[in-house]
């Protein structure tokens, strides 16, 4: 994802690179400043810069920290609320950083990264129209930030508006050409437009940019699927989860192809972990059920029948399964539709013959 409130990234070489590294040089510079703040404590500009250094190396609660130490000098610096905005962002307290925006805004921060930021934190609670509004106040100050253009992208394709949301991101890669983040959207939306010549020509360029990437392995890869090329698809789909594990999409497609081949193993491997970062893909949980059943997991299967119900209520087929799962789980004097077994009666050597019974005669007296 694009960095928002920051300037565009410089070019990268096509080389792997260390983000350990990366990660250790605004550490270690922020760490540097420690002395100083030591020594001058009531310094807010320290302590801005030490925040700023830590939200660039991946550290946003020491990064609220310092702001929060800011503020308590100088509540009046509405730089500071937005550096507090930043951080939150960065720990996903959306309510909060839209709050600390707000404050930065009344104490007098001017800028387009203000709104950008505010823009991409409404994006990511998916509320579209404020995430517009604020992206495009940001590019009548900047009608060439990359990074509005691209929100701008996301936004209309999360409203289904496939065609304005390459137009977007298209104005935004011809701004930055070398962001792969960009190029993976791209890729990504065109395939599922079903365009995959054209998704090829970005995933391709995107991952000679970035050769760790592995959304970009699974565009590739998808858009050789389109073409009727499963097997290097599958290639590209294994590629990609090696090199990041979170990528849901290619452990689904796999899951799909090892559900065509009767692959239960390999189904419940792929659809498990797809499941855990998607719920609602589609066939996902009833071939993990299927699959976990004929795999004589029954207790597993049977939660996952269940889920099913829950996710559609009302439907025979999954309610039924999940009945008959139920019982097949319970060992034989529990089951519902079990009945005592019909036991023969005990032999015996034949009845008794009855007593005679004595016939009553009439009395004399009558």
């Amino acid at each position: 994802m694009l960095a928002g409130c920051q300037a565009a990234p410089a070019e990268r070489a096509d080389t792997l690179i260390d983000l350990a590294t990366i990660q250790s040089g605004p550490r270690v510079q922020a760490d540097e400043l420690n002395g100083a703040i030591q020594r001058d404590p009531r310094n807010t500009a320290l302590l801005a810069r030490r925040a700023t250094l830590r939200l660039a190396a991946g550290q946003p609660r020491a990064a609220l920290a310092d702001a929060a130490r800011a503020l308590g000098i100088d509540d009046t610096d509405g730089s500071l609320y937005f550096l507090q905005a930043r951080a939150y962002r960065a720990l996903g307290q959306l309510n909060e950083a839209l709050a600390a925006a707000r404050q930065a805004a009344d104490h007098g921060f001017r800028g387009p990264e203000l709104p950008l930021l505010v823009g991409e934190t409404h994006l990511a609670a998916r509320n579209y129209s404020a995430a517009l509004d604020n992206l495009d106040r940001t590019l009548r100050l900047d009608p060439d930030q990359p990074a509005a253009l691209f929100y701008k992208g996301l936004a209309y394709a999360a409203t289904a508006d496939t065609s304005t949301a390459v137009q977007y991101l298209q104005d935004a890669l011809a701004r930055d050409p070398r962001e792969p983040e960009i190029l993976h959207q791209l890729a990504f939306l065109l395939n599922a437009w079903r365009i995959p010549a054209d998704a090829a020509r970005y995933a391709a360029l995107g991952m000679k940019l970035d050769t760790a990437s592995g959304q970009l392995r699974y565009d590739y890869g998808r858009q050789l699927e389109l073409q009727g090329r499963p097997d290097s698809a599958f290639w590209y789909y294994r590629r990609a989860l090696f090199l990041d594990t979170t990528v849901y999409r290619a452990d689904y497609r796999l899951g799909l192809a090892a559900a065509k081949t009767r692959q239960p193993a390999a189904v419940v491997a792929h659809m498990a972990r797809a499941l855990r970062r998607n719920p609602r893909l589609p066939q996902a949980r009833a071939l993990l059920a299927e699959a976990l059943e004929a795999q004589n997991r029954l207790p597993e299967a049977l939660t996952q029948y269940r889920l099913l119900v829950a996710e559609n209520p009302g439907n025979p087929h999954w309610t039924f399964k999940a009945w008959k799962m139920g019982d097949a789980t319970l060992p034989d004097s529990l089951r519902r539709h079990s009945r005592p077994l019909l036991r023969r009666p005990p032999r015996t050597t034949g009845l008794e013959p009855l007593a005679p019974v004595n016939v009553l005669k009439p009395s004399s007296a009558q």
